[in-house]
C-alpha cells in the first residue's frame, strides 16, 4: 500500500493514514460543528471508501453518535476532532482537514449548512457555492 496522506490528533495519541487521494472537501457551518469545534465552520474531506486506516491510538478514541449523520470521532486525551465515520459502513470516512499532516491535496469546494452560520463571523465572500442544508454530493 502506498501512503498518500497521514495525520492525527494534537497530542499525537491518534495517528492515521489515507492510501488514496481525497475525493472532495467542504466547509460545514452547522451548529453541531460549531459546538463540537468551538469555531464558526470546520473543513472536512471525503476519503475513498476503505482508504482510511487507523495506525495508532484506538484506545484514545471517543465517539459521539448524534443519531443522524456520521459519528464524530475525537481524541479523548486532547479533544481534537479527527474524523467522522458512517455508523452503518465504517469504510465511509470524512477526515477533519486540520488533522491531516501537510497539504491534503484538495481544497474546500463548497459551504454547507449556511442557514445555521454563526452570526458573529460572516461567511467569507470566497466564491464557493453555498447550501442552506447538506451539500448534495458529499
Amino acid at each position: 500500500m502506498t501512503i498518500s496522506l497521514s495525520g492525527g490528533c494534537g497530542c499525537g495519541a491518534v495517528r492515521f493514514e489515507i492510501s488514496e487521494p481525497l475525493v472532495a472537501a467542504a466547509y460545514c457551518h452547522c451548529t453541531r460543528c460549531q459546538h463540537r469545534t468551538g469555531t464558526a465552520a470546520q473543513a472536512s474531506a471525503k476519503t475513498v471508501d476503505g482508504s482510511f486506516r487507523l495506525v495508532s491510538g484506538e484506545a484514545a478514541l471517543g465517539r459521539w453518535a448524534p443519531g443522524s449523520g456520521f459519528d464524530k470521532v475525537f481524541c479523548t486525551a486532547c479533544g481534537s476532532a479527527v474524523f467522522a465515520q458512517d455508523p452503518d459502513d465504517h469504510d465511509r470516512v470524512m477526515v477533519r482537514m486540520a488533522a491531516i499532516d501537510g497539504d491534503p491535496g484538495v481544497r474546500p469546494q463548497a459551504r454547507q449548512f449556511v442557514a445555521y452560520a454563526a452570526p458573529w463571523e460572516p461567511i467569507p465572500d470566497d466564491g464557493l457555492p453555498r447550501f442552506d442544508e447538506r451539500l448534495p454530493s458529499l
